[in-house]
């Protein structure tokens, strides 16, 4: 590096250092004010009214500093109300015209000694007005912001909650439940086995079906665990469970659902990668129950740092099934792509049917990758 660079390089950094220590001189000044009553704030900003008066009648009538009034005035606007911001535009003015009348300012006209004084209470009770409204619109904006940040902390604890209960009942689902199938299932394939020794070949055909029957139970109960669970996401990654999910929506709602991708497997941790595939169940969702889809395609693709996941299918349209209105989980499905740094947007092809796309950058992901793994 040459010296030239050098020394503006450590101009940059004095100056940026100057900035920090003035920012941080305010800070403090401002948390001193903020501790302080309402009564010492007043009391304050009337000794500096007073010294500001005092400063109005060294200089003179010539020299005018009218317009250094308006910072006690401000600062019981901001900090107290507006009725004592208005007690202090009056005593302000008060000084202003003791300071003038002091200097031995004469006025051409009586009218404009008379109306000198009233402008400049307007003036200080305009100054005083504002300040209020001010500081009245910004506690409106504080509330706004402390209500949307409620909002986003209760439905981040929803989903969370969300997840904890499909995971429980999944849990449920795959050592409870279906172990107990499982288990009946085997003592109907021993019972028709016997039946089968014994000549019975009527009942054992019986049981035979009846063991069939609790073999695709138990295939339909794992495939239920698995979209609550889908246990693959830790080892084979987001790629794997779209497949799996894809693959159990063609056994459990008979409809033709298959997985796509473009370019290479995305592995992404469980808590980001847990979200695209919701965002996908949701979608899958909507398109049978409401869009009534027979053929469904889950698209993973990606262009450069940006990585997308559609959910294309052939249903009748997201403006017929909807009319325009964002239901529950449509808000879910955004509030889910927010959190991976993304967007969803839902359209309807030319072809027909509906497309939900969710797009969402991989380098957040991979930033959301390292502070999980720390």
């Amino acid at each position: 590096m040459d010296e030239a660079a050098l020394t503006q390089a450590h101009a940059e950094q004095s100056r940026s250092h100057s900035e920090f220590n003035m920012i941080a001189a305010a800070s403090k000044l401002l948390g001193f004010i903020q501790r302080q009553t309402r009564a010492a704030i007043f009391t304050e900003s009337l000794l500096f009214a007073i010294g500001i008066g005092i400063l109005d009648y060294a200089s003179g009538y010539e020299v005018s500093v009218l317009v250094f009034y308006a910072i006690p005035i401000l600062a019981v606007a901001w900090w107290c109300n507006r009725k004592s911001a208005l007690v202090m535009a009056t005593i302000c003015a008060i000084i202003w015209w003791w300071a003038d009348y002091l200097n031995g300012h004469s006025y051409p006209h009586n009218w404009v000694a008379v109306w000198a004084p009233i402008a400049c209470f307007g003036y200080f009770g305009f100054v005083a007005i504002v300040g209020s409204s001010l500081k009245k619109q910004q506690a409106v904006v504080e509330s706004r912001i402390a209500l949307l940040e409620h909002s986003q902390r209760l439905e981040r604890e929803i989903i969370e909650i969300s997840e904890r209960e499909q995971r429980r009942m999944g849990h449920d689902l795959h050592d409870g439940l279906c172990q107990y199938f499982a288990a009946v299932g085997c003592a109907a394939a021993s019972l028709e086995s016997d039946l089968t020794s014994a000549g019975m070949h009527e009942e054992a055909a019986v049981a035979g079906e009846l063991t069939e029957l609790l073999e695709q139970g138990v295939v339909q109960i794992r495939d239920l665990a698995r979209e609550l669970v889908p246990v693959q996401m830790d080892q084979a990654g987001i790629a794997a469970a779209l497949e799996q999910l894809a693959a159990s929506v063609v056994r459990l709602q008979n409809v033709a659902c298959v997985f796509v991708q473009d370019g290479d497997a995305i592995l992404r941790p469980p808590a980001v990668a847990t979200h695209l595939y919701r965002i996908a169940q949701e979608a899958i969702h909507n398109a049978i129950r409401h869009g009534g889809a027979r053929r469904i395609q889950i698209h993973l693709g990606t262009t450069g740092n940006t990585a997308t996941l559609r959910v294309i299918d052939d249903g009748s349209g997201i403006s017929k099934t909807n009319q325009g209105s964002k239901g529950m989980g449509l808000n879910i499905m955004s509030y889910r792509a927010r959190l991976v740094g993304g967007d969803v947007t839902i359209s309807e092809p030319s072809t027909g049917g509906t497309m939900v796309s969710c797009t969402f950058p991989q380098t957040i992901l991979a930033a959301k990758t390292n502070v999980e793994e720390e």
